[in-house]
């Protein structure tokens, strides 16, 4: 996952985008200078001789394969009878010169590189078609693939993708780390759970001011107004959350990451986690959530409930930064399942060798846990004050988990944390007799129906699926997924300052 950390955090307003001018690279310049040189009807080796430098030096720097120096470009103008802002004009000299460098960017560019296709040279011999036929096979192929990055087949890729990079680096990204102690620090946070007071220090410390409103978009949490410098939160609460520093603090961690516009599956994934770890972390500062964690782990009393109310957060974000935390600090490897009362995986995480149920793709999510794993059993539990606990024997070895059950507007979903048996002595909970027996993926192990049933059902049922929209949809073009752009600038226009 590459995280992006360039936004200046110092206090200071968020000033507003400015386009930039148009600028000549270093294969414009070349091809201007070869250009004027045989214009002029100079060889190479006398260009090279007149700014006394070896033709190979020159040919190079026609190729754009080096930045010119001013000091260089001023040589070379001179010995062109030229000046340098002929050099530096940013238009090709020629429709031919124009194929050549779009031709030469494409070469250099990631879509080759991927393909594995060797660059063709690019001179005189190059025929004029041949080069726009090759241009024409990029723009199809672009095309293509920009049609594959919208459907969800590319939306569950990207999702084992970025699970596959999270566990490599056990789901900890110390660049994040810094970034929430940077921005802690700019508010005198000391230490412990972070105020609301403190939260909204932190909007001021970046530029912006809070605006509470009634009308927010119903397909968002929150709002930025980059260009008047205001986060909208709801008036009437953050829907689905008792948190009210949650959506605040998401919408501010996109804005220090830098966050635009998702352009395929991979980054809007990307831009989530980001945001959301960004998010986590400053709720629970690593120095003091390791703090905690660590003296637990010494009495052998590690509790995620002790973890949440220790610093007044969700349970959900309680677990999550548990598994930032877990295997960097602690050494405790460890899984994470968020499940839909109907069985469907909608989060997942993994580092200590339990199986999920996957795709063909490998793809966890919108998978279904199998029945006798924690994360169902839960639903079935009347006690929804107390924690529940349950080892599970499974192919791969016995899991201890730990679940609980939320109620949202979307259902209800239960949130589970998990650890091998060798690892479960550091827990409270550690002492539950219950356990069940996990076959899956075996389907006999609970997807089949027992017998009787099925002998008086079969053939008799045609049930009409009601599957999950977000496993289901692709991502829209030219927008942000699941908002409605015209709304929220109708919503910005309405607010926004006389």
């Amino acid at each position: 996952m590459v995280i992006s950390t360039s936004r200046d955090l110092d206090r200071r307003p968020p000033g507003p985008s400015l386009p930039l001018a148009d600028e000549p690279d270093a294969l414009t310049i070349g091809r201007r200078i070869r250009y004027l040189r045989t214009q002029r009807g100079m060889t190479l080796e006398a260009l090279a001789a007149a700014i006394d430098k070896a033709p190979s030096q020159v040919s190079m720097l026609e190729n754009g394969r080096r930045e010119p120096t001013i000091a260089r470009l001023q040589a070379v103008a001179r010995a062109l009878d030229a000046g340098v802002e002929d050099l530096l004009d940013p238009r090709p000299p020629s429709r031919r010169d124009a194929l050549e460098l779009e031709l030469e960017r494409t070469q250099r560019g990631p879509l080759f590189d991927a393909l594995g296709v060797k660059p063709v040279r690019v001179g005189r011999s190059l025929p004029t078609d041949a080069i726009e036929a090759i241009l024409a096979l990029r723009q199809e192929l672009e095309r293509l693939h920009s049609e594959r990055a919208l459907t969800p087949e590319e939306a569950r890729r990207a999702n084992t993708e970025l699970r596959h990079d999270m566990r490599a680096h056990d789901n900890w990204f110390p660049d994040l780390e810094v970034v929430a102690r940077r921005l802690l620090d700019g508010v005198g946070h000391r230490g412990g759970p972070l105020p609301q007071r403190q939260a909204s220090d932190l909007a001021a410390h970046l530029g912006f001011e809070i605006h509470h409103v009634p009308d927010l978009p119903h397909s968002t949490r929150s709002v930025i107004d980059r260009r008047h410098h205001r986060v909208y939160l709801p008036s009437n609460g953050i829907r689905g959350r008792s948190d009210a520093r949650s959506a605040l603090l998401q919408a501010l961690a996109s804005h220090v990451l830098d966050h635009a516009e998702p352009r395929d599956y991979p980054e809007l994934l990307r831009q989530r986690v980001e945001a959301n770890y960004l998010c986590a972390a400053l709720l629970l500062p690593e120095r003091d959530a390791v703090r905690h964690l660590r003296a637990a782990k010494e009495q052998r009393a590690i509790s995620i409930e002790d973890l949440r109310d220790a610093f007044a957060v969700s349970y959900e974000t309680a677990a999550h930064r548990f598994t930032n935390l877990a295997t960097k600090h602690l050494g405790i490897g460890v899984h994470f399942m968020k499940v839909h009362e109907s069985g469907v995986i909608h989060k997942a995480y993994e580092n200590d060798g339990v199986r999920f149920p996957t795709d063909a793709l490998g793809t966890v999510e919108g998978q279904y846990v199998c029945k006798h794993w924690t994360a169902r059993v839960v639903f079935g539990v009347p006690d929804r004050l107390a924690p529940y606990y349950q080892y599970t024997d499974t192919a791969t070895g016995t899991y201890w988990c730990t679940s609980r059950v939320s109620d949202t507007p979307d259902g209800l979903f239960s949130v589970s944390v998990g650890v091998p048996y060798a690892q479960v002595k550091w827990f409270l909970g550690r002492e539950t007799t219950a356990r069940a027996t996990s076959r899956c993926p075996d389907e006999s192990c609970c997807r089949l129906p027992p017998a009787p049933l099925a002998q008086r059902w079969a053939g008799q049922a045609f049930p009409s699926a009601r599957p999950h929209a977000s496993m289901l949809a692709a991502l829209p073009q030219g927008a942000m997924p699941g908002v409605d752009q015209t709304e929220v600038y109708e919503f910005l226009d309405r607010h926004a300052p006389a």
